[in-house]
């Protein structure tokens, strides 16, 4: 699959991937810090963005693309950094492909599986009638019944856009991420670690990584990894401190 992606800078190549939801708009303005100093690739996974819509949606078909992308790219001695389930996607990357990567850096999320939490935007995705709302504000108003938060409606939002007839629609494909949720949150394995070095950013309001209980499976499958906490910052945590994480972020790449 070819996916849709936008590049910026010079030098080394540094990949970013975004979460469950996302788009590589999420990352321009970080992504345009680090291309002072590499050559970002900000990417839409499959079913996300402008990227190309499947009813196949998995961690391994992810994987696949992101392959079909490196060499396509004919990148070598690449960095990734992957967010939630774009961190997964790096994960998973780095397992089965370690000669291709020469660092990685999870923002978030661990290999472990995770239990359903995302009804509540499900819920709200297909609360909005597309074919009803005359603007954003009307979007907006429709899902804050289901989302409460503002934060997180103006990342959803960001998925709403114009079609040619004037009409809203999704850029994500809504039926694909639902009708295979479960997969995304599964876990992450491989009986080869990854042995390159490895960090794990996590938010210190966020629960998707609990260092005394995640650790063990971190260091299994990716010894050379240490996890570093962003103080004031939840899951979203590039988005709540963008100059620690990317403080923290280019002291692991210059190492």
């Amino acid at each position: 699959m070819e996916l849709n992606y936008k590049v910026l800078g010079e030098g080394q190549p540094l990949l970013i991937l975004h979460g469950l939801f996302g788009t590589l708009d999420n990352w321009q303005t970080l992504g345009k810090e680090f291309s002072k100093t590499y050559q970002v690739y900000l990417i839409d996974l499959r079913n996300h963005g402008r990227s190309p819509h499947s009813s196949e949606f998995s961690y391994q078909l992810m994987t696949d693309d992101l392959l079909e992308f490196l060499e396509q790219h004919q990148l070598q001695d690449a960095m990734i950094i992957g967010h939630s389930m774009g961190g997964k996607v790096a994960m998973n990357f780095a397992l089965q492909h370690p000669e291709k990567l020469a660092k990685l850096l999870v923002a978030d999320i661990a290999p472990k599986a995770y239990p359903p939490h995302h009804d509540e935007i499900i819920a709200g995705f297909r609360s909005i009638d597309l074919n009803s709302i005359q603007n954003r504000q009307a979007a907006d108003d429709q899902l804050a019944q289901k989302v409460p938060d503002f934060g997180t409606r103006m990342f959803l939002l960001k998925n709403l856009y114009r079609t040619e007839d004037n009409t809203f629609a999704w850029r994500l494909n809504l039926d694909s991420i639902e009708q295979n949720l479960e997969q995304i949150l599964g876990n992450i394995e491989s009986e080869t670690p990854f042995t390159k070095p490895t960090l794990f950013l996590r938010g210190a309001n966020s629960r998707y990584i609990k260092p005394d209980q995640d650790l063990p499976q971190i260091q299994s499958l990716f010894p050379n990894a240490r996890v570093e906490t962003i103080e004031n910052a939840g899951h979203w945590l590039h988005a709540e401190q963008p100059q620690e994480f990317y403080r923290l972020t280019m002291d692991f790449l210059q190492s």
